[in-house]
């Protein structure tokens, strides 16, 4: 690789983009490790790639409707489940959000969630209903190993998996008889959306 030419690489883009395989994604990053390769690797000068950068397709997210959302909470059975469906969906948090919450992040007093080293490893607060306090609460109460470090807590105390909660999702839906495409995420979107049209 030592021994290729700048022309020899933007032959390959330029084939790379008339092939099925190119998008935005692929090619930002196959360019971006190129440069990675020959000016840091190599200690080669700086090298510019006059390829036109592929714009990132937009795309419009999944919202459930509110009678969707009510069929998938009221579908889920387990408190703990039913607990972080209406915590994604009442406080519009992602699911690396839910995961890392604690039981000392929910004040009770001033009605708030504090998510530290959310997004961009800052910390932010977002507003805490008080019907999903008294779900947390009741969750909280009925839980036979109470929870001491993070909110919802896996086997031996351990930080619960976005792998579980992702499948609590499409439990649900498939519960539920939703069909629209869309995963834990949706539920943030929903949150987002429903604020905007009331």
């Amino acid at each position: 690789p030592s021994t290729i030419s700048k022309y020899e690489i933007m032959d390959f883009l330029v084939a790379y983009r008339k092939s099925g395989k190119w998008s935005s994604t692929v090619q930002n990053q196959l360019i971006n490790s190129i440069k990675f390769f020959y000016e840091k690797l190599l200690n080669r000068p700086r090298e510019v790639y006059n390829l036109p950068r592929a714009k990132k397709e937009f795309k419009l997210p999944t919202v459930f409707s509110e009678d969707e959302l009510k069929r998938l909470i009221l579908s889920t059975e387990n408190l703990k489940h039913r607990s972080i469906l209406c915590l994604a969906y009442s406080a519009g948090l992602r699911i690396s959000e839910i995961v890392n919450l604690k039981i000392a992040d929910i004040d009770r007093d001033r009605m708030v969630i504090t998510l530290r080293a959310a997004k961009g490893k800052k910390d932010r607060q977002v507003m805490l209903a008080e019907k999903l306090l008294g779900l947390l609460t009741t969750y909280y109460r009925a839980e036979k190993t109470k929870p001491r470090r993070w909110l919802f807590e896996g086997i031996g105390g351990k930080q619960y998996s976005t792998r579980s909660i992702s499948k609590i999702m499409e439990a649900a839906k498939q519960k539920a008889g939703v069909k629209k495409r869309g995963s834990i995420h949706a539920l943030r979107h929903s949150f987002a959306t429903h604020l905007l049209e009331s």
